[in-house]
């Protein structure tokens, strides 16, 4: 799986938290409350982003593995938590952080889902969580961690999974076809074999239920406006560049519907999703 633009996961962040679906957070958080400590591992956590959302709402101390397969996000992440930190201490691979009541020990793991997912998993975790991730990944990919996850008897917390939702105001001559172009290239290969992209959340959902999991959802969409301009021009810019990877449409008519996209209101659909073992 190539890697993210920091810069663009730093730009979505603010829309990420606030689309969060609460009562599936909230159903997460019931979960593990009470505990001691928690151990938390957040597969393809970019630049951690998924831990800043989700430790509020976990009981004061905590474990994470932080697990990307790119060392440059992994770097910023360290960086941004240990600005988002009251206090840190740093030792190799291991934080140390401490905000408010909270106190959270992180370690950094550079590992390659696509190949290595049983030591990404590890043996144990109370939680097992990701972000924006099972759309990149394929069902034969998805199927393979729900076995595991079973296997751990772990719960999970997926956050934001793109569904295909998009609704974009104004409206463009060429946004169905350039939704369908995005799909096309959501399809491919990101490094797990071909992409379920905006079908991972309901085949995700079908895999765990089959594997007996009690499982939740609700929509954490994107709801942009002209607040989130940097937002939605850089998302026009890679949805664009995806469609023209696919070569399905001409790069005016890309041209044209990028620039339209400047100013524009948009919805992103996503899934949140949380699942815990029989």
């Amino acid at each position: 799986m190539s890697g993210f633009d920091p810069h663009w996961l730093a730009l979505r962040e603010p829309a990420d938290h606030a689309a969060r679906n609460a009562r599936v957070l909230g159903a997460c958080a019931e979960y593990l409350s009470g505990r001691d400590i928690v151990d938390v591992v957040d597969l393809g956590c970019g630049a951690g982003s998924n831990l800043r959302a989700l430790a509020p709402r976990l009981p004061n101390r905590q474990c994470w593995r932080l697990v990307d397969n790119d060392a440059v996000l992994l770097d910023a992440a360290r960086q941004a938590l240990i600005a988002w930190a009251d206090a840190y201490d740093s030792h190799g691979d291991h934080l140390s952080l401490r905000r408010g009541a909270l106190r959270i020990d992180v370690r950094f793991e550079n590992v390659d889902l696509a190949r290595r997912l049983d030591p990404a998993l590890g043996v144990k975790a109370d939680l097992v969580t990701a972000a924006a991730l099972f759309d990149l990944t394929s069902e034969r990919w998805m199927r393979e961690f729900c076995d595991r996850l079973a296997a751990m008897r772990a719960p999970l917390y997926a956050a934001l999974t793109y569904d295909g939702l998009e609704t974009w105001t104004p409206s463009h001559a060429a946004d169905a076809d350039v939704r369908a172009a995005f799909h096309a290239h959501q399809a491919r290969d990101k490094g797990f074999g071909p992409g379920a992209g905006p079908h991972a959340a309901r085949a995700l959902h079908s895999m765990l239920e089959a594997a007996s999991f009690d499982v939740r959802t609700g929509r954490s969409d994107w709801r942009l406006d002209a607040r989130d301009d940097a937002l939605v021009a850089m998302l026009a810019d890679g949805v664009a560049a995806a469609c023209r990877e696919t070569r399905l449409l001409s790069a005016n008519v890309i041209d044209d519907w990028r620039a339209a996209r400047r100013g524009a209101n948009a919805t992103i659909g996503h899934i949140d999703l949380f699942a815990t073992p029989p």
